[in-house]
This record gives structure tokens, C-alpha cells and sequence, in this order.
């Protein structure tokens, strides 16, 4: 009977050990099947391909955003979002390298707007140069305004490089992530339901029609973007064309300046973009340039600007014009004007446009992308398309005092700079009192080159320093004797002044712009779902 019972209590504990054994390899086989499946989950190159509801082909992956576009907007956002965990689906029209005239010059706040973001390293082994400040030339006489750079690390300046080789180093880091898809397509519309965009149709790099789907479609396909009017109201200006020119082996007068000529009738800009090699670019208003095919460019370069640029610069200036090489670019500007729309989202050129004189354009890109990081980072999901749409109108708020104060000092200071703008003497009294209250050096210099290097883009910062112009100008006119005639100057440069910056601002928005924290968009938490 105890043999029995000895043999019974054994077979049990055989049977729990069995039992127990049995369990540890499911749950063994369980867990290693939910890694693979969270592994693929992450993993969307490529995409599958699938049916969609009317037959033709969709890209059906689990992807959380959808970027259209992969210059220097869309290959940072691409980055920030994955490095985030998010899977990420970018379509560009064309992955070989950019050969563009803009874009070249990013300024010190808008590296470190790439160091936020971990991007810092893409303007390594592209041959960037250090730029440290500007250079102003008018009349024979010029004046150094170096960037107030004393309170930062000794890696921050202002980098100028080939913006093709900048834009190819993200594309590169964007490929190190497996969260990121890059593909070559050319997107064709948004895919809408019922007000919200689900996603976007394209045709792959083999001229077959596809769909891609994401909760979130965010549209980065620059200034020529053909899918900025279903997002927003475009309006438009294109004030004046950049030529530009390749300088060979160039020395400029101050090296690691970019140099600004004050000519007749719109600047003239010179800026490093590797070791060997000088970017011209001739300020050319109006839409119209002289044709570069008969010949008429080159003969308006060699005659009309040659003459005004500094000496140093004239032999290399004309040897570019010889060897042939122009090329134009329309300069656009486009205040933001955008239709808050579930699932979808501008950036960049597309959504936002200014003057680049000031080379303005990348800073504003980047401190766009971390204020949209940062909006992003508390959510889980992105699936609630009409609470993200409302949350994310505070994105529009949010970036305003950054973007418009730059865009104001862009518009503002191409207005000034261009005689073509006006023939007015009081224009000119302007242009010649700008030139003198930053070659006063001190903090008549180092505000507005903070502003327009986007260290300290405050708005307030560049109104004060606009006006301050206008009224040391106002003062020179008084001196040594007031008369009415220059009385009477001084009346229509201050009048002239308000003429120039206070319909930028009222494009830009002035609550905006001046007020931020009254507009109720700017404490707009995250939906609550999320938490």
C-alpha cells in the first residue's frame, strides 16, 4: 500500500515537473515570437505591398508618419521623429545628391538649433567652413560685425557648405535608423477621408502608383511644393532672383565672413562653401533676369556689378563669369498661413517662406522641428487625428517669436539694403544710417547681428534696433545745422521705415508675434488618451 502510494506521489511530482517544463517552453516560444513580431514592427523596409479597398496598389506599413520631401526640413524631421521611436516613411522625389545655389549658409542659431537635435555631425567631412560673422561694404568703405558668439562653446559659428553634401550627410544618418524608410517617389496628392488626410498617393522610383498610409502626413517638399494649397492659403512674393557664381580659389578680404556689398541696385553676397571655392550671389529684382543663353548676363555682370565689388575679389568675380557657369533662383517669400487639418502638417519651404539674404531659412526649419519634437514627444499614438490637428495649432503659436522675427529682419533689412526698392532720398539716407549705426560697433552691432544670426531672435529686440536706425538716421540729417528740406527727409525716412516693417509684421501676426502667451493655442496640453 505505501509502494502504491510512494509510486502515486511520484508519478504526480512527474507529472508537475512535466506540466512545468511544458509551460516554460510555451512561454519561451511565446516571448521570443512577440520580439520577432515587435522587431518586424519596427522594421518597415521595405513596406508590403497589398490590395487596397478599389484594388490598386497601397503601401500598407506600420508606419506612424509619413514625411514628403527629404531636404534639410524633411531629412532633420525624419531623424528627430525616429531617434523618438517613431516609424517613419519619407518620400522624396529624387535621393542623389542636390546641386542648389541656396541653402548653403546656415547661421550659429541654427546649429545649434542641428546640436539639439543630435545633428551636429553632418557638417562634418563635407570640407564646412567656420563662418564667424559678416562683413559690410558700401561706397569703398567697410566695416566687420562679428557674431557675438563669447557665451558659447567654442564649436559654435555659423557653418557654409555645398548644400547637397549637407542634405546627403542626413539622408545618410536617417539610413542608420530601421525605424526610417527612405524612398525615392514623387507624391502626387493627399489621400483625404472626410477632412482628414490618412496618407498620400505616389509613384515609386519604377513609375508604379502607390498609397502609403500614416496617421500622420507631414509635408517638407520645399519652396516649389505643389501640396502646400491644400494645407494652407500660399501667398506668394518673388521681390527679386539670385545669379550665382562659383569663385575658384578666391580670397576674401575678411576669410570666415560672409561679405554683404551694399551695391546699386540690390546687394551682392560672397560666402565660403569649401576650402577652394566662394558662392556669389548677385541680388537681381524683379522676375525677370537678363538671359543667360545670349550672352546679356554676362555682359550686365561684367558691367553693372564687377565695377562695385571690392578689388580683392574682381579678377576671380570675372573669371567665374567666363568660365560660364550662372545660374538663377527666384527669391520667394510666404508668410505662414496655414489650414489646421487632422493627419496632416506643413514644414519647411513649403510652409514658410523669407528673403534669404539673411540665410535665415535653415534656422527657422530646425527650431520648427524641435518645437514639434518636443509637441510630439508626450504622445503614444498619433491615431486621434481631430485631438492631434487641435493640440498641434499650438505648434503655430509656439514657433512664431523664433520664425517671425527672423523672417521680419529678412524682409526688413532686403528692403533697406535694395536702392531699386525706392528712389526716394530718404530710402537712401536709411541704407547709409544702417550702414553707420552697425559700423558704430558695441551694442549697435551686436543686436541685430544676434538677431539675424538667431542667437537672440526676441521680436522687441528687433523692432527696438529697427526704429534705433531710423532715429540715428533722423539725427545725422540734423547735423551740424537742421533745415526744413532735411527736415522734412527725416519726417519721410521715419515714415518710410514704419512703410517697411509694420506690414511684414502685420503678415507675420502681431499677437503672434509680440503676444504669444494670449493666444489660447499656446497652453493647449496633449489629449488626455495619451497620458
Amino acid at each position: 500500500m505505501a509502494t502504491a502510494e510512494a509510486a502515486g506521489v511520484g508519478g504526480g511530482a512527474a507529472a508537475v515537473a512535466a506540466a512545468t517544463l511544458l509551460t516554460a517552453v510555451l512561454l519561451a516560444a511565446v516571448f521570443r515570437y512577440q520580439r520577432r513580431r515587435r522587431g518586424a514592427a519596427v522594421r518597415v523596409v521595405p513596406a508590403p505591398v497589398v490590395p487596397d479597398r478599389e484594388g490598386s496598389a497601397a503601401v500598407d506599413g506600420l508606419t506612424d508618419v509619413i514625411i514628403v520631401g527629404a531636404g534639410v526640413a524633411g531629412s532633420a524631421l525624419a531623424y528627430t521623429l525616429g531617434k523618438d521611436g517613431r516609424r517613419v516613411h519619407v518620400i522624396e522625389r529624387d535621393l542623389t545628391e542636390p546641386d542648389r545655389i541656396v541653402g548653403e549658409l546656415l547661421q550659429p542659431g541654427g546649429y545649434l538649433k542641428l546640436i539639439e537635435l543630435g545633428l551636429q555631425d553632418c557638417v562634418d567631412e563635407i570640407d564646412a567652413q567656420r563662418i564667424l560673422g559678416y562683413a559690410l561694404f558700401k561706397d569703398g568703405k567697410d566695416t566687420r560685425l562679428p557674431y557675438p558668439l563669447e557665451k558659447f562653446d567654442k564649436d559654435v559659428a555659423g557653418r557654409s557648405f555645398h548644400n547637397g553634401r549637407f542634405i546627403q550627410r542626413m539622408r545618410e544618418k536617417c539610413a542608420t535608423l530601421p525605424n526610417i524608410q527612405l524612398e525615392q517617389g514623387t507624391v502626387t496628392t493627399l489621400l483625404e477621408e472626410n477632412g482628414t488626410v490618412k496618407g498620400v498617393q505616389y509613384k515609386n522610383k519604377s513609375g508604379e502608383e502607390l498609397k502609403a498610409y500614416a496617421p500622420l502626413t507631414i509635408v517638407c517638399d520645399g519652396c516649389f511644393s505643389n501640396l502646400r494649397r491644400a494645407l494652407c492659403s500660399p501667398t506668394v512674393d518673388v521681390p527679386s532672383c539670385f545669379v550665382g557664381l562659383v569663385l575658384e580659389n578666391c580670397k576674401l578680404p575678411h576669410p570666415n565672413h560672409g561679405h554683404v556689398v551694399l551695391a546699386n541696385p540690390s546687394p551682392i553676397l560672397f560666402y565660403p562653401i569649401s576650402s577652394t571655392e566662394v558662392r556669389c550671389l548677385v541680388d537681381v529684382p524683379g522676375q525677370k533676369v537678363p538671359s543667360i543663353a545670349s550672352g546679356e548676363m554676362a555682359k550686365y555682370l561684367k558691367t553693372m556689378v564687377a565695377p562695385q565689388i571690392p578689388p580683392e575679389i574682381y579678377d576671380s568675380f570675372v573669371a567665374a563669369i567666363e568660365k560660364g557657369s550662372i545660374r538663377t533662383m527666384p527669391n520667394k517669400s510666404m508668410p505662414a498661413a496655414p489650414h489646421p487639418t487632422p493627419g496632416a502638417l506643413l514644414m519647411g519651404d513649403a510652409f514658410n517662406m523669407r528673403h534669404p539674404l539673411t540665410g535665415g531659412g535653415m534656422t527657422v526649419a530646425l527650431s520648427d522641428i524641435v518645437v514639434l519634437r518636443n509637441l510630439l514627444k508626450p504622445l503614444r499614438n498619433l491615431h486621434d487625428a481631430s485631438s492631434l490637428c487641435k493640440y498641434l495649432e499650438s505648434f503655430y503659436t509656439l514657433r512664431k517669436p523664433v520664425a517671425s522675427t527672423i523672417n521680419t529682419l529678412a524682409g526688413a533689412l532686403y528692403k533697406v539694403f535694395s536702392a531699386s526698392a525706392s528712389p526716394d532720398k530718404a530710402r537712401d539716407e536709411m541704407r547709409q544710417a544702417c550702414f553707420d549705426y552697425l559700423s558704430l560697433g558695441g551694442v549697435c552691432s551686436d543686436g541685430p547681428i544676434s538677431l539675424l544670426s538667431g542667437l537672440n531672435p526676441r521680436p522687441m529686440t528687433l523692432v527696438a534696433h529697427f526704429f534705433a536706425v531710423a532715429i540715428f538716421g533722423v539725427g545725422r540729417l540734423m547735423l551740424p545745422l537742421p533745415s526744413p528740406k532735411r527736415m522734412w527727409i527725416g519726417a519721410r525716412l521715419i515714415s518710410g521705415a514704419c512703410g517697411i516693417i509694420f506690414p511684414i509684421i502685420k503678415a507675420e501676426g502681431v499677437r503672434q508675434m509680440f503676444f504669444p502667451a494670449t493666444v489660447p493655442a499656446y497652453y493647449r496640453a496633449p489629449p488626455e488618451a495619451e497620458f
